[in-house]
């Protein structure tokens, strides 16, 4: 028996169940739902790494992997998807995810109620979304992973917390509503909501209908790009996710792409070449929208002051590098997003997590920040470092100060998160960029020849990313030299096992990324083929057949002669 198709649906239930498991333990036991939260999301690491490995091993179309749950005819039932996107999506968000709760595990996750709880439930939902292949149910996921947020967001309490909370509720519940409506005047126009179904009947569209179906998804549009980060519908961002604790950020720094994600799932099934008089619609909007944020966001990140801040305007910088490069429609550009998204997600993950650590020796001084209130008690070590043996005239050390190994970690950590996220060599962000700049200078979408001359947008996405790249070295030089290279006198931070480990893994996984970036190109090159060519995705998912009951197999049987 081949439990394979069976194992699409694991993600989704494995979370499910552990979220009611703990619901039923109560409060008094965090220790051991603690552990048993860790075991649940690392065994989700496990189902996504075979999920990858099953689709890597096929060939189109046989590495699209399908499941019905209510084992109903497409487009009639539920259906649930895997493909080599999908499952890159799974085992990045796990990975992510296990690594933040690891680092909540040392004391945030005490810090309220139902933190594990929600945490699996989120991961539910955001599993769910890259794994449907039904806008109502994408539509049900996201309200799933934004219920859990939303208590997540607020998960420690603090005037900065709720106030940004707030505006991060109200903003999504309004993307909500929009993603409604644009559902239903999709549905109103094609009487589907399937996306290969979609697929299929979008090119016979009539022309009278077909303002409908394009103001339709303009509207989902719009929701999606308002959780992608988009600007002028990321305003609200760069506070949340700066206000919210640091293991809710880490696992935030995937909520992006989740938008991006369904951006690029939606956009290259309903409006590829093969979509008739709707074919590329949108594009330009991808493109300048994509552009206009990386511009935004290069800018706000040169007055960047907080670690914190300036993580959530990176994750817009790298969110405007892939909406528009996604909306070029060239694989080549696709597969060096894909690979570039891998990177930063990373990257940002773990700068998220070391920013709490390096922003705690500054919570010791005598003047409090403002954003410090409310927060968690910061354990301190009361060592100065040890002074050398070279004096001036007031008994100070000139030459020969020892760094203590805490501060020197978490320097050497910083240095390559900021390495990753400017697209330096020798890490894999400076692969991620040269791979987007070799694709924008052999373009081959959008129905162009191999050979055509490259565009404007290109050389203007070329620009903007020297550039931006530019601005976050700016930035980041200087938050290394005040948050490093200042001579105040603070005491280095206490780190846990449980704080710097995650750090490490996620870091490390982005050396072995370097190393195995060829096999991983690759990969990312098969899917933005795939995605490209969406009529495996779409006869894979329409030729699924129910399981037929054993009733209906005796009655086949006694009608064969």
């Amino acid at each position: 028996m081949n439990l394979m198709p069976h194992l699409i649906v694991a993600p989704i239930l494995l979370p499910l169940l552990t979220a009611a498991c703990m619901l039923l333990l109560g409060e008094k036991r965090r220790p051991l739902k603690a552990r048993i939260n860790l075991i649940s999301t690392l065994t989700g690491v496990g189902i996504a790494a075979l999920l990858l490995l099953w689709t890597q091993q096929q060939s189109a179309p046989a590495a699209i992997g399908v499941y019905l749950p209510s084992n109903w005819n497409v487009p009639f039932g539920i259906a649930l998807v895997v493909d080599r996107l999908s499952a890159l999506m799974l085992v990045l968000t796990s990975i992510m995810a296990s690594c933040a709760l690891l680092f909540a595990m040392a004391r945030w996750d005490r810090a309220g109620a139902s933190f594990h709880a929600l945490f699996q439930i989120q991961l539910m939902g955001l599993y769910g979304a890259f794994l449907t292949a039904d806008i109502f149910n994408l539509f049900v996921f996201f309200e799933v992973l934004l219920a859990a947020s939303y208590g997540l967001m607020l998960h420690g309490s603090g005037k900065a917390r709720v106030s940004a909370g707030l505006h991060y509720i109200s903003i999504n519940l309004l993307a909500s509503s929009l993603f409604l409506i644009g559902a239903a005047l999709i549905y109103g126009v094609t009487g589907t909501l399937n996306m290969a179904d979609l697929a299929l009947k979008i090119p016979l569209v009539t022309e009278a209908d077909r303002g409908l179906l394009h103001a339709g998804a303009a509207i989902l549009a719009i929701a999606f790009l308002a959780k992608a980060g988009m600007w002028p519908l990321n305003f609200w961002l760069v506070p949340a996710y700066s206000a919210a604790s640091a293991p809710v950020a880490a696992l935030f720094a995937i909520m992006t792409k989740v938008g991006v994600y369904t951006l690029l799932r939606l956009w290259t099934l309903l409006f590829s070449g093969q979509a008739g008089a709707s074919a590329y619609f949108g594009s330009d909007w991808l493109i300048y929208g994509g552009m206009a944020t990386i511009v935004c966001a290069a800018i706000a990140i040169l007055a960047a002051q907080r670690l914190e801040r300036l993580a959530s305007l990176s994750i817009l910088v790298s969110a405007g590098i892939l909406l528009s490069a996604i909306g070029f429609a060239q694989p080549n550009l696709t597969a060096a997003a894909l690979f570039y998204l891998i990177s930063s997600s990373l990257a940002l993950c773990a700068l998220f997590l070391l920013a709490e650590l390096i922003e705690r020796s500054r919570s010791s001084n005598e003047m409090m920040l403002e954003d410090d209130v409310g927060q968690l008690p910061s354990l301190m070590e009361s060592l100065n470092p040890p002074r050398g043996t070279n004096l001036d005239d007031e008994q100070k050390a000139v030459v020969g100060q020892i760094i203590p190994w805490t501060m020197a970690l978490l320097g050497l950590s910083f240095i390559a998160c900021a390495l990753l996220i400017i697209g330096m060599p020798p890490l894999s962000g400076f692969i991620g960029k040269l791979s987007l700049l070799n694709a924008l200078l052999n373009p081959s979408g959008l129905g162009n020849a191999p050979d055509a001359p490259i565009s404007t947008a290109a050389w203007c996405l070329v620009a903007l990313l020297i550039l931006s790249g530019l601005a976050s070295l700016i930035a980041f030089s200087r938050m290394g030299i005040q948050r490093f290279w200042t001579p105040l006198e603070r005491p280095s931070p206490l780190l846990r096992r449980y704080e710097y480990i995650p750090i490490v893994l996620l870091l490390g996984l982005t050396v072995v990324l370097t190393f195995k970036a060829e096999p991983v190109l690759n990969y990312t090159q098969a899917a933005a083929d795939s995605l490209n060519n969406p009529e495996h995705y779409v006869m894979s998912v329409i030729g699924t057949r129910p399981i037929p009951s054993p009733e209906a197999k005796a009655a086949m049987l006694e009608v064969q002669p």
